[in-house]
């Protein structure tokens, strides 16, 4: 149950519109199912009530009031059960009313002289409720908190009739758009509003920005209208956005400042985020997406840029899991970095990404504050990717992507987990609906590298199997039984002879991997183990065909007692390619 409060001036031009037949001709039947006295006179089943009279009947405090009532005298507040919830009765809604505006302190349980309101319903599935804020002592109700009063309220009747009970909020979500807005974008043919589209558009280009200008610069590439607000001495004091063709009826472009699109999107914010994990801009000076950068030496490849980002969100996982407030700087830079990915992405899996930003946009706000956090590596990532530009969707950049998309998911689980510890419902909800993205992202990216590996660990000899396998019992002899039987397997089995034959102690490797954390949270353990290991190895993300590494000659690894202690102190060891014909043999 969704209650939406909204105060207005005009009592009599916002019943003609619960009254009459909507934009759409969505309204059917409109009739009060409550008042305040319950004989309030309801134009839609009597006759001889008129909105006027009804107008007149609500107003009546307000105009004795006369100066002392507040200019925005109307309080309206729109109540809707969820989708899929049953149809509540007209005496069922009328109660819902009552119980509202008592929560809200407007008609206190048992105050005669509590405000004047009416309940309309006109669809099945909500309500309005109109009041106008002047007591019978022609005193002002007080009405702090009439939202979250509202809310708890809502949760309480949810949970009393068996109705979906949906998670309580805390202050910090973004704005929704409103009817008028949403009716608008489906007439201009638009699927979003302008308001959402606008609230995407900043993140991304807030994500990786090493300096206030090149925000700015992000915002008029990215084709927005920007209005910068200043001060007499040209200092920037705040900003706006519009999209070009957006107008109202006079013509004007439609503005939105960045406070109104999301909390953490006004400019002191952003100007905060980028103090506290400050970037280094490039030596050149040329912004981001410049025709010149492309040639730039630095530019990151998509392939590296993404293997990057791989250590920087496992430290995100490990912060999140040691549950302290540090973790809430590490969800900032987790937005920025899925907003880096949406950016990037490849056609396959495009579209599940920008869900995923979009829905863990939602886990990047609380109020929680970690001042001295630093989480410039996630940010650091977000600008690498972004600048390396656009990843294909095959080959060591398909690869790289499942790579990075099968920790994210981890980390949206470890996300969801922290703020779950915290009561963040809505949060945790959206880092739960996040991680459910990125798996339908990493399915799509990782069936091309995962297939070929499969291959590979099928075509090994049965001897060599039975050796790894045994190494994934040693380390994992409560999960082995069933992770052998669980897709997978055999593109663990073949990594692991990659590593080994690589020069790495397969088992010390494997060892170092399972202790990782968020394995226990993996829906399948065989997958995040195999970008683990190829990660830790440096292996290539994306093998190559089967057919190249049957070449003659067969395996051979380092002594595990030198390597062992060689493992934690030493980088990664370059993979030989597997269609070298000079493959070292086991002994």
């Amino acid at each position: 149950m969704i209650p939406k409060i909204r105060r207005g001036s005009r009592t009599y031009g916002l019943l003609a519109y619960l009254y009459g037949p909507g934009r759409r001709d969505e309204h059917t039947d409109p009739h009060l199912v409550a008042s305040w006295d319950g004989f309030a006179p309801d134009p839609g089943r009597d006759p001889e009530a008129t909105l006027a009279r009804l107008a007149r009947a609500l107003d009546l405090r307000v105009v004795q009031a006369g100066d002392r009532a507040p200019a925005q005298h109307v309080w309206h507040c729109s109540v809707r059960t969820a989708p899929g919830d049953r149809h509540l009765s007209d005496a069922e809604w009328g109660e819902v009313a009552g119980r509202l505006v008592r929560a809200t302190r407007l008609a206190p349980e048992g105050d005669p002289d509590g405000c004047r309101w009416v309940a309309v319903r006109h669809a099945d599935d909500h309500i309005h409720i109109v009041a106008t804020m002047v007591r019978g002592d022609l005193r002002r109700p007080r009405m702090s908190y009439d939202f979250k009063r509202a809310q708890a309220e809502c949760r309480r009747i949810e949970k009393e009739w068996g109705l979906r009970r949906l998670n309580p909020g805390d202050g910090t979500g973004a704005k929704n758009p409103t009817s008028a807005e949403r009716f608008k974008a489906e007439r201009t043919g638009r699927d979003r509003t302008p308001r959402e589209t606008l609230r995407e558009a900043v993140r991304r280009a807030v994500a990786g920005a090493a300096t206030e200008e090149e925000f700015f610069t992000q915002l008029h590439e990215a084709g927005l209208r920007v209005n910068k607000r200043l001060a007499p001495s040209g200092d920037v004091l705040g900003y706006s956005v519009a999209l070009p063709g957006d107008r109202n009826r006079d013509g004007e472009p439609i503005w939105f400042s960045g406070s109104k699109l999301a909390p953490d999107l006004s400019l002191p914010r952003i100007r905060r985020r980028l103090e506290a994990a400050p970037l280094r801009a490039e030596a050149d000076g040329r912004p981001r997406g410049s025709e010149t950068e492309t040639t730039a030496p630095h530019r990151p490849r998509p392939a590296q840029a993404r293997r990057d980002a791989v250590q920087a969100a496992e430290h995100a996982a490990d912060v999140l899991g040691a549950n302290d407030d540090a973790g809430a700087a590490q969800l900032v830079g987790i937005g920025e970095l899925l907003d880096g990915l949406a950016q990037t992405a490849p056609s396959s899996t495009r579209r599940e990404l920008a869900e995923a930003a979009r829905a863990f946009e939602r886990a990047t706000r609380s109020h929680v504050r970690a001042e001295q956090a630093d989480y410039r590596a996630l940010r650091s990532a977000a600008r690498g990717i972004i600048r390396a530009g656009s990843a294909l969707g095959r080959g060591e950049d398909g690869g790289t992507t499942a790579m990075l998309l099968s920790t994210l998911a981890l980390v949206a689980i470890a996300a969801a987990r922290w703020h779950s510890a915290r009561h963040h419902a809505q949060q945790a909800a959206a880092s739960r609906e996040a991680a459910a993205h990125l798996r339908v992202a990493y399915q799509a990216a990782a069936h091309a590298p995962m297939k070929a590996l499969r291959e590979q660990g099928r075509s090994l000899p049965a001897p060599v199997r039975e050796d790894h396998a045994a190494r994934i019992r040693a380390a994992l002899p409560d999960r082995a039984a069933r992770m052998s039987g669980e897709p997978g397997w055999d593109a663990l089995l073949a990594t692991l002879d990659q590593a080994e034959r690589a020069g790495h102690d397969s088992a010390a490797l494997l060892e170092r991997a399972v202790g990782m954390r968020e394995l226990a949270t993996a829906e399948n353990a065989n997958y995040v183990l195999v970008w683990r290991l190829r990660h830790l190895a440096g292996l290539p993300a994306h093998p190559n065909p089967p057919r190249r590494n049957r070449a003659a000659g067969s395996h051979t690894s380092r002594p595990r007692s030198e390597h062992s202690a060689s493992l934690r102190r030493t980088p990664p060891v370059q993979p030989t390619p597997a269609s070298s014909s000079h493959r070292p043999t086991r002994r």
